[in-house]
């Protein structure tokens, strides 16, 4: 069973007896669990052999989990066999899969994270879906029987006809030289465009404010390609989550690109943070887990939905509590939000009149509160470029280039610390990355003035300590402490 992340063993077991005619299942089994009684005898007697004539109750221990999947249609029929034929399976084996009425074994969600789960509980083999099978093999040191049909399973074990150990070799792929958004067709906003360096080289937290068509969406789109790619561990915990939700391809389990969502302003909570009933499923801050969280028109989320980004944004991870139980996903996502400065959008353009009201101006930004703002690092105003300058060629930096540093200052960060800058707790912030008096001096005196948080305040550090790591600077010198401020401009004394 999947709980999560988290794998709960089921141990099935079958008794065949005398009696009355029956096909009794216990062990807490919610109804798509007892539906399997007619998949597994339609696929017993379909695959050649022989279902009991007799009484048969088959349980399902322990008898306090609740159990719920398609999953378990292989092992009961499993057990039924090999409980017909007066056999056990081999010591330290797991099975999970569906099972059609033909007696094929179909796909199921969460095999990889099945898989894993079961190594770290020290099983040794795992019979699993066949297309399933290159998914779980990325598991070392577990050997992965691919399972075509019930038939060939129980010949397997019976020993009539083995079936063959699937294997899987992972190699990390070069990142693409080509990138679908590229930063060179960005005409001007050198502010924008440095703050999305800084947030991808530190992993920082970003908000871009301005007018609708002033190029929010392209910068946004244009942040994957400056990232490196996922590294091994990455790319598993990603593929874990990708597997629970059954969006896993097969013939490629693991992908090296860093994911990109973008979920509408209308999106529920649960779809964001996840849930659902019984066991809480993934949403879309898990899928985007060493990626980016793309969040346009931010100011038009519902507010519930903003708050509870919160927690995620503050420790990386995300628990969720529902009827079967808690859960745990990872949620270690760069955010970037787009919002406009009100609601017809042109407050402060230049060009256009805006026609909102004060008020109406001052309500549409009291949607986004001030404890979600203390939480993202870096806010910058994209304005409209003028057409002559769209009409030009652009003379900016390609993204190459940008990733080349990014990857750099990553290095460095990787090399010191072990994590991005973003994730440096305050000791360890005290410990790595030390001020020089005139900096410190520069940070507390505009602090102090502007009334910052301490969040804010050590938010600004980070942010300062990745500047230096751009620059190759060992030391945060007092340029990059005013660079970070720079990117704080909204933080204003209550």
């Amino acid at each position: 069973m999947l709980v999560g992340l988290d794998v709960r063993p089921v141990r099935v077991e079958a008794y065949i007896g005398r009696g009355e005619v029956a096909f009794v299942l216990t062990g807490l089994a919610t109804t798509t669990v007892k539906e399997s009684r007619e998949r597994v005898r339609s696929a017993i007697r379909n695959s050649g052999l022989d279902f009991p004539s007799t009484r048969l109750a088959v349980n399902l221990a322990p008898a306090e989990l609740r159990k719920d999947g398609t999953g378990l249609d292989l092992p009961i029929a499993v057990a039924i066999a090999l409980a017909r034929a007066e056999k056990r399976p081999p010591p330290g084996s797991a099975f999970l899969g569906e099972l059609a009425l033909d007696g094929s074994v179909r796909h199921v969600d969460g095999v990889l994270v099945a898989a894993r789960g079961l190594h770290e509980l020290g099983y040794e083999r795992v019979f699993v879906p066949a297309e399933d099978a290159g998914e779980a093999a990325l598991i070392g040191g577990l050997e992965v029987i691919p399972c075509p049909s019930l038939a060939a399973v129980v010949g397997h074990l019976t020993g009539v006809e083995p079936i063959d150990q699937a294997t899987s070799n992972v190699a990390v792929t070069e990142q693409p030289s080509s990138v679908e958004h590229d930063l060179l067709e960005v005409h001007g906003q050198e502010e924008a465009k440095r703050a999305l360096e800084v947030a991808a080289a530190g992993g920082h937290h970003l908000l871009m404010s301005g007018p609708p068509g002033g190029g929010k969406t392209m910068l946004a789109r244009c942040l994957p390609g400056i990232l490196p790619p996922l590294e091994l561990s990455e790319a598993f915990e990603v593929a874990q989550v990708r597997s629970l939700l059954g969006d896993l391809p097969a013939g490629s389990p693991l992908d090296w690109t860093r994911p990109f969502r973008s979920p509408h302003h209308a999106i529920s909570t649960a779809g964001l943070i996840g849930g659902g009933g019984g066991i809480a499923q993934p949403g879309e801050i898990s899928r985007a887990s060493h990626g980016v969280l793309f969040l346009d028109e931010l100011a038009e989320f519902q507010a519930p939905v903003l708050q509870a980004l919160r927690q995620p944004l503050e420790t990386g991870s995300v628990t969720i509590t529902r009827s079967g139980g808690s859960v745990r996903y990872p949620a270690r996502f760069t955010l970037v939000a787009a919002t406009n400065p009100c609601p017809c959008g042109w407050a402060g353009d230049g060009i256009r009149a805006c026609r909102c009201t004060p008020a109406a101006i001052d309500s549409y930004q009291r949607r986004l509160s001030g404890p979600l703002l203390d939480r993202i690092d870096l806010q910058v105003t994209v304005r409209r470029v003028a057409l002559e300058q769209l009409a030009s060629e652009p003379r900016g930096e390609p993204t190459a280039t940008v990733r080349a540093r990014v990857v750099a200052a990553r290095r460095r960060q990787l090399d010191r610390q072990g994590c991005l800058n973003a994730q440096l707790k305050p000791p360890r912030l005290r410990q790595l990355a030390g001020l020089a008096p005139h900096s410190r001096r520069t940070l507390e005196r505009w602090s102090a003035q502007r009334g910052m948080t301490a969040r804010g305040f050590h938010r600004a550090w980070r942010v300062a300590r990745t500047a230096a790591d751009l620059d190759g600077s060992s030391e945060i010198e007092e340029q990059h402490v005013l660079e970070a401020l720079g990117f704080r401009l909204n933080d204003v004394a209550a």
